[in-house]
């Protein structure tokens, strides 16, 4: 039960940790300077894909066997990431120096987004797939190794994602120029937009 523990955990933290745009916009948000909604975002986003790795278990096999269901899920994924990077790249700077908090966005609407996200990321998905293939399925019982990858996955998730908060935030000094937000932000959008 400890190896297969630790490969889930091994698997789930890659999958969490490595570039895609949760994580992108992770570093975008808490770059921003607002901490309590970068942790509700890496919240949001982290529970979010717990839901997808449950539903993956649950009945993931019969859907992506569906070709119009994936590709659904695919196009429309695409256009919100491709809009995200639209609006990411066109944002204005911040008074980040100012220390002004009036354009904070909400704790629950970064909740909301960084769920929203991460349910409309083909990455996810595709992660969540191959770990239920790996590391539940073949268990004599499904239902307690789903619970467990559930487990695992929210973890490693919150885990990974708040690594790349983290990292923004410790870029929100050096950020503190207009010049650099535009910068950055044009970077971050460019980004998402290739994930």
């Amino acid at each position: 039960m400890l190896e297969l523990l630790i490969a889930m955990g091994l698997f789930a933290l890659v999958g969490a940790i490595t570039p895609g745009p949760v994580n992108i916009l992770a570093i975008r948000r808490s770059a921003s300077g607002h901490g309590r909604a970068a942790t509700a975002y890496v919240l949001g986003a982290s529970l979010s894909y717990t839901l997808v790795v449950w539903l993956m278990g649950k009945g993931g096999e019969q859907v992506l066997h569906n070709t119009w269901v994936v590709e659904t899920i695919r196009w429309a994924g695409a256009a919100y990431l491709l809009h995200l990077a639209w609006r990411i790249a066109m944002a204005s700077p911040s008074a980040l120096a100012d220390g002004a908090d009036a354009a904070a966005p909400s704790v629950a609407r970064a909740f909301i987004d960084g769920g929203v996200v991460q349910t409309s990321n083909p990455k996810a998905w595709m992660v969540a797939s191959a770990g239920v293939g790996l590391f539940v399925l073949p268990q004599p019982d499904v239902a307690a190794a789903l619970r467990l990858f559930c487990a695992v996955s929210l973890l490693a998730c919150c885990m990974g994602v708040g690594c790349w908060a983290l990292a923004g935030r410790l870029l929100t000094q050096w950020l503190a120029s207009a010049a650099r937000q535009r910068m950055f932000y044009r970077a971050m959008g460019v980004l998402l937009a290739c994930s």
